[in-house]
């Protein structure tokens, strides 16, 4: 296991290219194989999961040659619908190959997914999509198996009783080539929703409603190969504007979408943050005053997550750790995930001053003078918080288990360094 060595204390300054997004690249990736046809995939994130994705696409039979930041995949050669255990543990998004291995091969048989430790994340959408699809599903010997009695899947109305964003890119996967209409209600609409969808059509699906909660779907015979590019990383852009914000410097973030960060802005102009979004770059001016601006009457602001467009859960941590560098206090309202929030505990032995109310809510005052100490990485967003919070803490810190990281933040350290921050990895 690796570990980050952070000298903090260090005003950053520069521009940061954000890498394509986890969270559209590993779908697209299992979407591939729904065609025998060579995909490529542009701008796709050299990180862990990806990496893991490639190697299940492999172990089933089909190709993928990467160059760290193109995909070229085949699955002319999938022969068996089978995923190894190991594999499965090490992704969440293991799950979204069931989808595309019934839909080719009649079959899909996979182990419990793995991923981030942030709470109970449920799978009921995914099974309840593909059986009302008309795929069979049985729970045996702890796999899921997944079975096509027909020939074909067969489109119907659904109704999601959760927006789940894999559930949602997994239904849609198994409709597109489904036969007759689907229409998917309480549909997720995140941007990587959006571009999965997207990527299908220009594989010749029929889909319409991207970006609502409800999606229709026109199933067809077949699907052909495409060429496409990942969007820049809404997740990865906010962590180092909060990082910026944090350590007051100046940065410019270059490689995104606007619309994909006005509720981020929003949210940043509470704590006394502006920023300018322009059609491919972010511009955050330096030197500001991190400062808490009250709800009208004087109350104290409230900072919650919640599907698209709201605040994403996974933007909570680092705007968690930003705001102990501010002055004033907000509550978080982590309503998503019920681990999400326990990292807290290490930024209060790093000398925060934060009251963790339950497992969903903590209240932040600050600013907080923090000192440098040995933290793990938890999680993806949490260990890239820690990272800003060694940062912002004087002296030198470590943070254990970077490998986590990596998972979710291609090129993490060049990145770095290249803003001028003393960041070292040690094997």
């Amino acid at each position: 296991m690796g570990q980050l060595h952070i000298t903090g204390g260090i005003i950053p300054q520069g521009t940061v290219k954000v890498s394509g997004n986890k969270n559209a690249a590993l779908p697209m990736l299992a979407a591939a194989l729904l065609t025998g046809d060579t995909v490529t995939i542009h701008n796709m994130p050299d990180i862990l999961d990806v990496r893991t994705m490639m190697d299940i696409i492999r172990a089933l039979g089909g190709s993928v040659e990467f160059d760290g930041a193109t995909a070229v995949i085949n699955a002319s050669g999938v022969a068996t619908g089978t995923i190894p255990r190991e594999l499965c543990a090490k992704a969440r998004t293991s799950i979204l190959f069931a989808a595309p291995l019934v839909a080719r091969l009649g079959e899909a048989r996979l182990f419990p997914p793995g991923g981030d430790v942030i709470g109970r994340r449920r799978l009921d959408g995914h099974f309840y999509g593909l059986e009302k699809l008309g795929a069979k599903f049985e729970y045996t010997e702890g796999a899921y198996c997944f079975t096509l009695p027909e020939k074909r899947l067969c489109g119907r109305d659904l109704f999601l009783d959760e927006a789940s964003v894999t559930g949602t890119e997994q239904i849609m996967m198994a409709a597109v080539l489904a036969q007759g209409h689907t229409t998917l209600l309480n549909a997720a609409c995140e941007p990587h929703v959006v571009e999965l969808g997207e990527m299908l059509n220009s594989m010749g699906a029929w889909i319409t409603g991207l970006g609502s909660n409800t999606i229709e779907i026109d199933g067809v015979d077949s699907l052909h190969g495409c060429e496409c590019t990942v969007a820049g990383d809404h997740i990865e852009a906010g962590s180092f504007l909060a990082l910026g914000a944090a350590l007051g410097g100046e940065l410019e973030v270059v490689g995104t979408v606007p619309r994909h960060h006005w509720m981020l802005r929003r949210v940043f102009e509470r704590f006394n943050i502006e920023m300018t979004l322009h059609s491919d770059r972010i511009y955050l001016p330096g030197k500001q005053k991190l400062k808490v601006r009250q709800d009208f009457g004087g109350h104290i602001p409230v900072i919650s997550d919640g599907p698209w467009p709201q605040y994403p859960s996974d933007m909570m941590s680092c705007t968690i750790v930003m705001a102990t560098q501010a002055e004033g206090c907000a509550l978080f309202f982590e309503k998503m995930f019920e681990s999400r929030i326990y990292f807290v505990d290490r930024l209060i032995d790093m000398g925060a001053n934060a009251i963790v109310c339950d497992p969903h809510r903590v209240v932040i005052s600050g600013p907080s003078k923090l000192h440098a100490a040995t933290v793990s990485s938890p999680d993806i967003r949490a260990g890239m918080a820690m990272v800003i919070a060694g940062l912002c803490a004087e002296g030198e810190s470590v943070i254990k288990s970077s490998e986590i990281i990596y998972r979710g933040y291609a090129d993490l350290v060049n990145k770095l360094q290249n803003l001028g921050l003393a960041v070292q990895e040690i094997p």
